[in-house]
């Protein structure tokens, strides 16, 4: 946030808010967001990307408090600020969103205990974004998209189960979504039919395949027409269960974690979220 800062002070002082933190370390997020809420703060600006945003929502969510969460985008993706419709926002605008625009609820996912705010993802997902990590040439979507297209050649898949959806056969996977948000990596648009309003979670199984294949899928999930393709299976979901042979590495609103055993349960925890959005853009 260090190169924003002097922006976002500028910006919302200008409407009269003075009050603006600074992460000094990964998980500060949490720890700042979690003392505003307990100093009654009723709207928190998270100013940066999807996992910033996860972990101020994560503080709010265990909290139980009646806190809205808006943001300032300013990470690779900024998918979560695509769904509020604020991804090309400024801060100036978005401070003026915060004290026009009434509170929307939105439904967040729970994956191994934590909550998500747009996607949690098994297989490739996780393995592109343990890649981009080692991308330091690049900026924006392009990083997801560069660090994809390699993985495309190499990545050997992930075995798995998975319950409560029919026709989804256990086996080798690609990658396994499970989306409250319709983008991915930024570039990506993998749940097109999803929104934060239904009740649901958009989950996508994308059988492992070979290399010419996994070309069109990729390209077929940048416009989002890669539902319907023979290797895809999609369905709306309130909860369901994954198991694979050992921890997978899993990634939760852009952030890699190792989830707690070897069977992940998922679900919407509908309307559990209040958040500041751009007129018309929640659906």
């Amino acid at each position: 946030m260090g190169a924003n800062l002097p922006v976002v002070r500028s910006a919302f002082a200008a409407h009269g808010i003075y009050n603006v933190y600074e992460s000094k370390a990964p998980g500060d997020e949490e720890r700042l967001a979690a003392r505003a809420v307990r100093d009654g703060v009723q709207t928190i600006v998270a100013v940066g990307g999807d996992g910033t945003c996860g972990r101020v929502a994560n503080a709010i969510l265990q909290s139980s408090a009646d806190c809205r969460l808006a943001v300032v985008p300013a990470g690779t993706g900024n998918d979560f600020a695509k769904t509020l419709g604020v991804s090309r926002c400024s801060p100036e605008q978005v401070a003026d969103l915060v004290l026009r625009e009434d509170a929307k609820k939105i439904d967040v996912g729970l994956a191994d205990g934590h909550y998500f705010l747009n996607s949690c993802g098994f297989g490739f997902d996780a393995s592109v974004l343990e890649a981009t990590s080692r991308v330091r040439f690049l900026k924006g979507d392009s990083v997801y998209i560069y660090s994809a297209l390699r993985q495309l050649f190499t990545y050997r898949g992930v075995e798995m189960s998975v319950s409560s959806v029919p026709g989804v056969e256990s086996g080798s996977m690609l990658m396994v979504t499970v989306s409250n948000g319709r983008w991915l990596g930024g570039a990506f648009k993998i749940a097109p039919q999803a929104s934060v309003l239904d009740g649901k979670l958009d989950a996508c199984f994308l059988g492992d395949t070979n290399v010419m294949q996994r070309m069109k899928l990729f390209l077929g999930a940048m416009r989002g027409t890669h539902i319907g393709m023979p290797s895809v299976s999609a369905a709306g979901v309130r909860e369901l269960m994954l198991r694979f042979p050992n921890n997978p590495l899993m990634e939760i609103d852009g952030e890699l974690r190792r989830a707690q055993s070897r069977t992940v349960s998922v679900k919407c925890v509908p309307l559990a979220l209040s958040v500041v959005a751009a007129p018309g853009a929640l659906v």
